[in-house]
């Protein structure tokens, strides 16, 4: 058994008083959570009435009795699959446009910046009133050129479309990552490649791509865990949009909006139905669980460190 001399037994009681509050959050505020929850999963529990165990009666119901669990798993599906490639790509053409010795960059870079840091709430409200179907500024521009309105948040054919466009919004906080990634970059590179005669499309597909990948990688895990748990703006933009369902207004037109998340809090704390929507957490779990472990394993084909 390892001793301890006086000394570091001094250090490791202060040591352990100073990280008490974090151990103690840690323990009240996560990790009972989720053990609850798991627990919670198991049973049949409305707040009101004490669990009542039901097994696997939850996971169950989801995969089989469930009508709306295929559409949110799809809604959800949908909007990652486009979402994050496009934040990615945007993302990426922005930070070379703004890495550019031009005058005023600084100004750019803050105009594309501040968007990033405006409060989700703040944004959805801005983008039901663009997205408004009767006087929203993109349809009275539509108009303005002579093409038909469309209906944006009315429409379930555009309303996922809508939340894809709307997340372009806040890309700057990522370009300011890739920025950081292309000041890594050594500039012998591209003298070199400019001696051998290539060109600005096949430097940036030789160089500047591949050795972006740790920051593209790292864009595409945060993405891909951040698409499945979009709740907020859902919420507001099917609330506010006006679409009339069996969900309630909240879900969209056709149920469109009605992404994973959103459906687990309807359980939860409209439904009442908590071990319905602890085993709808669980299994949200595993499947973000799953997509970040193919991301982890495909990465070692794709991503490159410069010196690796």
């Amino acid at each position: 058994m390892l001793q301890l001399s006086h000394m570091e037994r001094a250090r490791l009681k202060w040591g352990l008083i100073f990280i008490s509050p974090w151990i103690l959050g840690f323990l009240l505020f996560l990790l009972y959570p989720m053990l609850a929850s798991m627990y919670y999963s198991f049973t049949d529990y409305d707040v009101l009435r004490p669990p009542r165990w039901v097994g696997l009666g939850n996971y169950v119901r989801f995969f089989t009795k469930d009508n709306l669990a295929f559409t949110c798993i799809y809604n959800t599906l949908y909007f990652a699959t486009f979402s994050v490639p496009l934040n990615i790509l945007v993302a990426v053409v922005l930070s070379l446009l703004l890495n550019a010795r031009v005058k005023g960059l600084a100004v750019f870079r803050a105009i594309f910046f501040i968007p990033s840091i405006v409060p989700v709430v703040s944004t959805a409200i801005l983008w039901v009133w663009l997205f408004n179907t009767r006087n929203g500024l993109f349809n009275m521009a539509l108009r303005a050129i002579g093409f038909q309105g469309v209906g944006w948040l009315t429409d379930p054919a555009w309303a996922k479309p809508s939340m894809i466009i709307m997340t372009l919004w806040g890309v700057g906080g990522t370009v300011i990552i890739y920025l950081a990634g292309l000041q890594d970059i050594p500039g012998q590179l591209y003298e070199a490649a400019t001696i051998d005669g290539a060109g600005a499309w096949q430097q940036i597909t030789k160089i500047t791509i591949p050795l972006l990948t740790p920051q593209i990688f790292f864009h595409l895990v945060m993405g891909v865990i951040g698409a499945f748990q979009v709740f907020t703006q859902a919420f507001i933009m099917g609330s506010l949009g006006g679409g009339a369902l069996g969900m309630g207004s909240e879900a969209g037109p056709a149920n469109a909006l009605l992404f994973y998340s959103f459906y687990l809090y309807l359980n939860a704390f409209r439904f009442f139905r908590m071990g319905y929507a602890s085993a709808m957490a669980w299994v949200l779990f595993a499947i973000t669980l799953m997509c970040t472990l193919v991301i982890l394993r495909s990465s070692r084909r794709w991503v490159f460190y410069g010196g690796a």
